[in-house]
């Protein structure tokens, strides 16, 4: 018999593979029939099964009429599943260089707008993601003493790891990992991959344990958000010059070296946002304001969200006779603005990879 699989045997030997994977027990086609969407007879996935017998995908235990999968079996569905999962990094990747561009764009001009329409400084953080679910992870050899851990959450979030081997480790090894982590991890927040977890898996991978640790430390790296990490942009820091009271020489350059150096104002996002239930619009007036420099100014901030775990803040800067209720209105405005534009993206993208 030619060893080509028509697709309608793929899915059967998928079948087989994760229901073995989730039962430990030998499958058998009226378990295929209930749990797969192929809508064929018992019968036609029998003699299916009865040629994926024959080709050496599957295997029968003597004492069960069910079949389980040969390593043969388990190094297509591996192969595949690598590919596909290669394939789908690779879309994402486009995805967020797409996303990614329109979103800096969207963001610099909402920056632009406020500025003109307020006279004050504006501020503008990149959305960050937390809170996310693991989607997958991929292993992937570099060279001979290295791998690649590629780690995608929820939203799309890609976080890659160079992770050094002390041996080499041979193709098999590597895929057997694969399975052992995204069995027992995709699907998982993040905050739930705890010491317990992580202790059953190192011990389930035996001498490659430092190796799981080494991807974990990857994982737990997605909702790290480090200060470099933090990108804000910036509009209207010339607008100070235009009261009296932030003008002078000392003054306005201090003002305007923090919106240029960013970090500071990076530090107020951090403050602005550490409250996770504090979506709403914030004040802060001179001394309350974590920035020396501008101790005789006023920030008004306020968190936008584009989707589940992802969120950013805009603020605007002025003397603290600014006109807040204007302020305020702008700041609502723009929260809103900022759901539409990226919101209807956000759902139909999510809606394309759950079809997968």
């Amino acid at each position: 018999m030619e060893d080509i699989l028509t697709d309608r045997k793929k899915k059967i030997l998928k079948a087989i593979i994760k229901t073995y994977m989730e039962t430990g027990e030998p499958v058998g086609s009226r378990t295929i029939s209930k749990y797969t969407d192929l809508n064929v007879s018992s019968a036609t996935i029998r003699n299916e099964m009865s040629d994926l017998t024959d080709l050496g995908y599957i295997v029968q235990p003597h004492t069960s009429a069910g079949r389980i999968p040969s390593d043969k079996g388990y190094r297509l569905y591996v192969d595949e599943l690598m590919q596909e999962k290669e394939d789908e990094i690779e879309e994402i990747r486009n995805l967020m260089i797409e996303k990614t561009d329109k979103m800096e764009k969207v963001l610099k001009k909402v920056a632009r707008v406020l500025a003109c329409n307020t006279n004050y400084a504006t501020m503008i953080s990149v959305p960050q993601y937390s809170g996310n679910k693991l989607k997958f992870i991929q292993l992937s050899r570099v060279n001979e003493r290295q791998l690649v851990a590629v780690v995608v959450c929820e939203g799309n979030v890609i976080r890659n790891q160079i992770i050094d081997l002390d041996e080499e480790m041979d193709d098999e090894t590597i895929l057997k990992l694969n399975l052992l982590l995204n069995t027992n991890l995709n699907g998982l927040p993040i905050q739930d991959i705890n010491l317990g977890m992580i202790a059953r898996l190192k011990e389930q991978a035996g001498i490659h344990s430092g190796l799981v640790a080494s991807v974990l430390d990857a994982v737990a790296a997605t909702i790290h958000v480090d200060e470099e990490d933090l990108e804000i942009y910036t509009s209207g820091a010339t607008n100070f010059f235009k009261y009296p009271e932030l003008s002078d020489k000392e003054k306005a350059t201090g003002l305007i070296s923090a919106f240029e150096e960013k970090q500071q104002l990076a530090d107020l996002v951090k403050e602005s946002m550490a409250d996770a239930d504090n979506t709403g619009v914030q004040v802060y007036i001179g001394d309350e304001l974590p920035i020396p420099t501008m101790k005789d100014c006023s920030v008004v901030t306020a968190t936008y969200e584009l989707g589940k775990g992802m969120h950013g803040t805009i603020g605007i800067v002025g003397p603290k006779r600014m006109d807040y209720e204007n302020v305020v209105n702008n700041l609502k405005t723009l929260k809103v603005e900022l759901d539409q534009v990226f919101g209807k993206n956000k759902k139909e993208n999510g809606g394309s990879h759950q079809e997968e």
